[in-house]
Parts: C-alpha cells; sequence; structure tokens
C-alpha cells in the first residue's frame, strides 16, 4: 500500500511517499477492522508527531494521521463493540491512534460510525478527530448545560469550528477568539455569538461586556500559558476551563483565590493514549446525539482544503499557516 511516512523528524518535506506491506486482516476477537482508507483529515497532533513532539503511543502505527474514511474491507465483524451492524462494504468514518495517511488502515469497530446520509468520503473524514475532541472535552468533561455559555479560543481551527457548529446545533450560546477580522467574520458567519480578534481586543473585557459581567460557563482552551489567568477573569461562578493543548507554552500562574472562592474547575485531556472503552462511550453519544443533526443536514463539516495523499507535506504547510478556517483533508 501507498503511505506517507515520516523519513525524519523535522520540516513538512520530511513527509515522504513510501510503500509498506498492506497490514493483516483483523482476527476474530480483536474487535477490529480493516478500512480501504478513502480520505484522511490532517489534524494538528499530526504536525507535533511530524516535528517529534507527539509521542506514538505503544502499539500505534507510526504513519501519521488520527482520522480516517473509507470502505469495511475486511475484520472482526461479529464483535459485540459492533453496535451499528456493520459489514463488509459499508463506508464507516473513524477515530485512529495512527496509520491514516494510507490507502490502509485498521481501526477499533468501537469508534468506527457510518457515514451521515449523503455525506462525501471527505466530509466522513472530517468529523471523527474534531468531533470526538468536542464533545469530549465541551459536553462530557465540561459538561456545558443548558443556558450556558461558551468561549472557543482559536475559533477557527478545526476543533474551533466543530465546536461552534456542535454548540450552536444544539442551542448554546457561543464566543470566540480567532487571530484576524477576517476569520473573526468567518467565525460569526458559522453561527458565533461574539467573536474576538484576539491581536487587538482584550477578550477578558469583551466577554465581560457581552455578559453583563456575568462570565461564561466554559472555556475550550488550546493556548494555556498566560491565558489561563485571563480566562478565569472572565469565567462565571462555578465556571470550567478544559485545557486541550499547549500552544501558548505549559506554565501558567494564576490566583488560587479565585478558584477556592468561586468554585472553579480547571482541567484538560488528551484524547490518542485514552482506551478503547473510553472512546466507545464517546462514539455512543456522537451518534446519540450529533449523528441525527448530520442525517438532516443541520449540521455539517467545514471544510477549507483538500490534496492528495501525495501532497501531505503541502497540508502540513496549510495547517502551520494557520490560514485555513475549519478543516484540511486528504483524498486518497
Amino acid at each position: 500500500m501507498r503511505v506517507m511516512e515520516i523519513k525524519d523528524y523535522g520540516a513538512p518535506e520530511m513527509l515522504v511517499l513510501a510503500t509498506r506491506p498492506d497490514p493483516a486482516v483483523p482476527t476474530a476477537g480483536s474487535g477490529e477492522i480493516l478500512i480501504k482508507v478513502l480520505a484522511a483529515g490532517i489534524n494538528r497532533p499530526d504536525v507535533l508527531q511530524r516535528k517529534g513532539f507527539y509521542p506514538v503511543p505503544a502499539g500505534a502505527s507510526d504513519i501519521p494521521g488520527l482520522e480516517v474514511a473509507g470502505e469495511i474491507i475486511g475484520g472482526d465483524l461479529s464483535h459485540a463493540d459492533n453496535q451499528f451492524g456493520l459489514k463488509i462494504g459499508d463506508k464507516v468514518c473513524a477515530l485512529v491512534q495512527g496509520g491514516g495517511y494510507s490507502e490502509l488502515c485498521t481501526a477499533p469497530i468501537a469508534q468506527c460510525l457510518p457515514y451521515p446520509k449523503g455525506f462525501s468520503d471527505q466530509e466522513a473524514a472530517a468529523l471523527p478527530e474534531t468531533f470526538y475532541t468536542v464533545w469530549s472535552n465541551v459536553f462530557m468533561r465540561g459538561q456545558l448545560s443548558a443556558g450556558e455559555t461558551l468561549l472557543v479560543q482559536g475559533g477557527s481551527s478545526g476543533i474551533g469550528v466543530a465546536a461552534i457548529l456542535i454548540a450552536k446545533a444544539l442551542g448554546f450560546k457561543v464566543f470566540v477568539t480567532a487571530g484576524t477580522d477576517e476569520k473573526c467574520a468567518a467565525c460569526l458567519k458559522l453561527g458565533a455569538d461574539l467573536a474576538v480578534n484576539y491581536k487587538t481586543q482584550d477578550f477578558v473585557e469583551e466577554v465581560e461586556k457581552a455578559t453583563n459581567g456575568k462570565g461564561v460557563n466554559v472555556i475550550l482552551d488550546m493556548v494555556t500559558g498566560d491565558y489561563v489567568q485571563r480566562e478565569i477573569d472572565c469565567l462565571a461562578d462555578d465556571g470550567r476551563i478544559v485545557i486541550i493543548a499547549i500552544q501558548g507554552g505549559s506554565k501558567a500562574e494564576v490566583s488560587t483565590n479565585q478558584i477556592l472562592r468561586r468554585r472553579l474547575t480547571i482541567t484538560g485531556s488528551t484524547l490518542r493514549p485514552r482506551p478503547v472503552a473510553f472512546k466507545k462511550q464517546i462514539t455512543e453519544q456522537l451518534y446519540t446525539n450529533i449523528w441525527p443533526l448530520l442525517n438532516s443536514g443541520q449540521l455539517k463539516p467545514v471544510i477549507y482544503k483538500t490534496f492528495s495523499l501525495d501532497q501531505a507535506s503541502d497540508a502540513h504547510r496549510l495547517m502551520e499557516s494557520s490560514e485555513h478556517v475549519g478543516k484540511i483533508v486528504l483524498t486518497v
């Protein structure tokens, strides 16, 4: 099979086209299936892995790629985790621990979902990583509840756009930050109630004005660093900060007095190393709560640009430029 592998840690050119032996068809009892990959999503962790900053979990493929869409061509379809009755020839999108930038990929059947009605391969591939991340962090960990407001740092990223779309589709008020007026305008067009240009505006002041001093209830943070104290300052009482990346640095100095006095929660998570059993829970909740919205056309991912598999290095350059709004996808 053709794959894009990391020749050495470094620049996008380190992603090179190669051939590798086809993976074996998963055996009975493995809980895995074999997918003929038709499209694969590009995500920020792929870039970190290429640079040598995101170690591959034990047992996972060293080929980058955390989400795929394609056709089931074999595997353990009789497993109890086959909760949707999937069979050979069905098209699925899947969350994987690695191996997405390839023509064939194995995936736990517990982390596979059928294509939403009318979705293309590229649209289906744009779902798993961002939708699993948003659902598990905003709703499961952050417990965003009726009547509450969500603030998303980096609203124009793949994760940010998914958070806007999902939260708005479920009836929540959503505030975002972005780095240009054009990106802010794009977020507002997607449904955000407030978009703050963090380079020219103070998001703490803007949130305070927009909420009449009450603050937001949940913040999805991909920055950390000196953002954390500012986020504390614009949280409502009993508010929650959920950290999913540390692009602004891993250290933060915060007012623990505010955390204590106002009953605030600072938490975080990474998805890739979590066990299949946990990801199965997310799969089930997405199918129950989000798939009906996708099937009805009420909710649809935003794809900024697609590339062919052998153009993965160009896709990474675009990801690193941060010029995109929404998802970047490979067509295999």
